[in-house]
């Protein structure tokens, strides 16, 4: 088209009147296509950027500029990593568009004041008779189709145990029961018949007793796990259960040298909880980002009522999850301490999703990582749509 037009313009003082009418007619029918282009564009649920070769933007469409933070007035002949305001973004895209499209996309999560979303960014050359013409990025919300994937894997995994977890609960509690009685007629042995090898015995029996306790509680917590769950959900205060969690752990964040934020809404609806159950979840969601911070740091505790849903934010400011971890690890026996059975998180995400609710991760690697739950606010009424004709029109 910009040939054409060239050699069009080269051509004008040679064309008479009506040849030049004509020219004016090819160019109006093409101007109208490409107003139709960026309609159809603009009306896609996918954010477009397109860049001239030198990454100099060209065009973007209305959805880029609602997904993306970005200067939104000045993009017009700007390079793309100018304009977006989120740092980890713009790097990616710059390095990108300078690696000539080698770069995989890669999904960034951002925060907004409803909820953390899900974008996947990637960035293509734009290729026109085997030669590059121009950059082509690409953003796409991904949030529900992450969380769905999410959901499949944490499902299978779940529904994998359960299969076997009756059975091997059961082989593994009997024998710990045989050893408990047996220990006990040990010990009765030993006061009965002399003190000739009490004390190593003790030392010995002593072991033996905390492994069958760990190993007890280790089962407990796989049948939590597992098990479906007997919620008695009643109406309450989320504000009121925070404050006596928080009760509960002040003395322990002042030994870790933690700061605690509390930034409740005051004006935050009851809803349907399982007070002892939430409480549970969200004092493990305390106890990790207590490990996350051992040098001490600050913890943020949030309340925010939006429409019909209450969201409560738990953030750290510790070590971070690693990006290869975030998907994991809501998946049973999935840890990243030396210590600990791995079943923490999978209690905290069962416990929400009994409750009808959601839960995102937000981590960044030294950063911090920010726990969302997110519950329904239970309807007082049924609205309906209301019908201004007669009877009879029904």
């Amino acid at each position: 088209m910009r040939h054409f037009v060239k050699k069009a313009i080269q051509a004008l003082p040679r064309l008479d009147s009506h040849q030049i009418k004509n020219l004016i007619d090819v160019l109006a029918e093409e101007v109208e296509d490409i107003e139709l282009l960026e309609t159809v564009l603009s009306s896609l649920p996918i954010g477009v950027i397109v860049a001239k070769p030198d990454h100099h933007i060209q065009f973007l469409n209305i959805p880029v500029r609602r997904m993306l933070p970005m200067k939104q007035d000045e993009w017009e002949n700007r390079l793309p990593w100018e304009i977006i305001l989120d740092r980890d973004i713009s790097a990616f895209v710059k390095e990108s568009l300078h690696d000539a499209g080698t770069i995989k996309p890669r999904d960034f999560t951002l925060e907004t004041p409803s909820r953390d979303i899900t974008l996947a960014i990637g960035v293509m050359p734009l290729v026109n008779e085997g030669r590059i013409q121009g950059d082509f990025i690409y953003v796409e919300d991904v949030t529900d189709k992450r969380a769905e994937e999410a959901r499949l894997r944490r499902a299978e995994s779940l529904a994998s145990l359960t299969t076997m977890a009756a059975g091997v609960a059961h082989e593994i509690k009997n024998p710990l029961g045989s050893i408990s009685i047996h220990l006990q007629l040990m010990q009765k042995l030993l006061n009965t018949e002399g003190e000739t090898c009490r004390e190593d015995m003790d030392e010995y029996l002593n072991i033996i007793s905390e492994e069958v306790e760990r190993l007890n509680a280790i089962v407990v917590d796989y049948l939590f796990a597992v098990r479906p769950m007997d919620t008695h959900p009643a109406m309450g205060s989320l504000n009121d259960l925070i404050h006596e969690l928080i009760t509960f752990v002040q003395y322990e964040l002042m030994d870790g040298g933690v700061e605690l934020r509390e930034e409740l809404s005051p004006d935050l609806p009851e809803i349907r909880i399982d007070e002892k159950l939430i409480k549970q979840a969200l004092l493990n969601i305390v106890k990790n980002a207590l490990a996350a911070m051992p040098g001490g740091g600050t913890l943020t505790i949030s309340t925010v009522n939006k429409r019909d849903t209450v969201l409560l934010r738990i953030s750290d400011t510790g070590v971070g999850i690693p990006e290869e971890s975030i998907r994991k690890i809501f998946e049973p026996y999935f840890t990243t301490k030396d210590h600990g059975s791995g079943l923490g998180l999978t209690l905290v995400y069962k416990v929400i999703k009994e409750h009808g609710g959601e839960i995102q991760v937000n981590s960044r690697e030294n950063l911090g990582t920010t726990f969302t739950l997110q519950f329904k606010v239970p309807q007082k009424e049924k609205k309906l749509l209301s019908w201004e004709g007669l009877k009879d029109e029904l």
